[in-house]
């Protein structure tokens, strides 16, 4: 029991108590991933929030082959425990589909199993019987095949002489769908196939922006086609207000894209040099939909920045993507060439297409490192913010007494500029443990605390840091000789 204060006879009482001695301790920043994409045409949902369960559960909540449905799947179950948010766009009100067609033709010379793959998307086998093609039994063959799989992006109907192929869901991201014949067997049969377009009208996207509110969400996949420039205008003015000092929430938005060249790959990041929210994904050649393109990619990168964060990405695979064609791929000067110009990049290797350079479009003129380019980079400075945020936000901060250094107390509640210069170099020394900061014992002189001289109620403080690089680019030199039978001088 505590010794009342009152007390006046001889006693000796000590009190047990826990007192965290071993320093301050850092977290790394959660992940958190929104979509900003449609449901089905033909499906009602809500416009509201939605915290996604698998892509099961978001193909019977949006409709399955709905741009939700696909990219939700590629997430789940992939990042864990990661929350995946959903905020649900509905069609343009002048929107339309995309359309496409499939005519089959020809004498086959042989009985010969087919399939369509559609946005990246297998049919069921169809057959195609030998002699001459009957275009009527064959579109009907199709047809099913395309409309038993839930998945598919497109809904197939008789065209009459063509198998006719309509988008899920209107807007112009729906012209990235790409209808292709597997195997492509010479034995006769043609399959002319007109890719599908005349989608129009992507749908706003203000009101689910205005959703998220103050849910830190660190990466973001915006399901438009990365030619949208109205939709990218308005995810960076969205993203730069979350940069502000008073919201604290910055995160990047990516889409999808699958342009073998990089001249026009790179168009729209390089008008863009000030943007540090939008970045695009690449796989050059890919028939997979571009936002499922992205939705692969951010599902390895959030699993790395959520553990791990200030590691890079290059390297990571991305199975669930189907690669272009080899002479689509770029080389690695044309990948420096599309960094410069602000576009991410992939590569190739065993059939696998694997994560290289992740950047936003910022890159401007003059600026050499862009120091917002790099989304590694990004995460090791929000990792910063986020731990001085839970520092000077704690319930140890938000009432105390503010005092001068040299001003002698007894309350164990006051709190000094000297305090918040010995909390800040605390979080500067542990995020250097993690890899997250160097330099830390330069940053530690540098901080900086002090009462405001027009406000005695304000601390001011600054907190310099140096961010760690990454072994992206490594430069070897083999030095290699003859051996004569004698020992050789290095």
């Amino acid at each position: 029991m505590a010794i009342d204060p009152s007390a006046v006879a001889s006693v000796t009482g000590i009190d047990v108590q826990y007192l965290d001695l071993r320093g301050a301790t850092v977290q790394f920043l959660p992940q958190q991933i929104a979509v900003f994409a449609q449901g089905a045409t033909a499906s009602t949902y809500s416009a509201d929030a939605w915290q996604a369960k698998s892509g099961d559960a978001a193909g019977s909540k949006y409709g399955q082959g709905s741009p939700i449905h696909h990219i939700v799947r590629a997430l789940k179950p992939r990042v864990g425990s990661i929350p995946v948010i959903v905020y649900p766009l509905s069609d343009h009100a002048s929107g339309t589909p995309s359309v496409g067609d499939v005519t089959p033709s020809g004498t086959a010379t042989k009985q010969v199993s087919y399939r369509l793959r559609i946005g990246g998307v297998l049919s069921e086998p169809f057959n195609v019987a030998a002699g001459s093609v009957v275009a009527a039994t064959v579109i009907a063959s199709m047809i099913a095949a395309v409309n038993a799989v839930p998945l598919m992006p497109v809904i197939a109907t008789d065209g009459g002489t063509e198998l006719t192929l309509t988008s899920k869901w209107e807007g112009a991201n729906a012209n990235g769908i790409v209808v292709e014949v597997i195997p492509e067997e010479d034995v006769g049969v043609v399959f002319a196939i007109t890719q599908p377009t005349g989608g129009t009208n992507n749908p706003d996207v203000d009101t689910a922006l205005a959703k998220v509110g103050n849910r830190w969400i660190t990466m973001a996949i915006n399901a438009m086609e990365s030619t949208d420039t109205t939709t990218l205008d308005k995810f960076q003015v969205w993203g730069e207000a979350r940069w502000d000092q008073l919201v604290r929430r910055p995160l990047v938005v990516f889409n999808g894209d699958a342009e073998t060249v990089v001249g026009t790959a790179t168009t729209v990041p390089d008008a863009r040099k000030t943007d540090r929210i939008n970045s695009q994904l690449v796989a050059p050649g890919s028939p997979t939909l571009p936002f499922v393109i992205a939705a692969e990619m951010v599902a390895q990168m959030a699993v790395i920045a959520n553990g791990n964060p200030p590691t890079d990405y290059v390297g990571l695979q991305a199975p669930g993507i189907i690669p272009g064609e080899d002479g689509e791929q770029w080389s690695w000067s044309v990948r420096d060439q599309a960094v410069k110009g602000g576009s991410s990049t992939s590569q190739v290797v065993d059939n696998v297409v694997r994560i290289e350079d992740v950047v936003t479009f910022y890159h401007p003129t003059g600026e050499s490192p862009p120091p917002y380019r790099d989304v590694v980079d990004l995460m090791k400075v929000w990792n910063t913010l986020y731990n001085l945020e839970l520092e000077f936000t704690s319930a140890g901060w938000a009432r105390a007494p503010l005092i001068p250094d040299d001003q002698p107390t007894v309350n164990p509640n006051a709190r000094k500029p000297k305090s918040a210069k010995t909390a800040a170099a605390g979080i500067v020394d542990q995020l250097g443990l993690q890899a997250i900061l160097v330099n830390t014992k330069a940053s530690k002189k540098l901080i900086t605390a002090n009462i405001n001289s027009q406000n005695p109620k304000r601390l001011d403080i600054s907190v310099p840091v140096f961010i760690s690089g990454n072994t992206k680019i490594k430069s070897v030199t083999l030095y290699w000789s003859f051996f004569t039978g004698q020992a050789q001088a290095a």
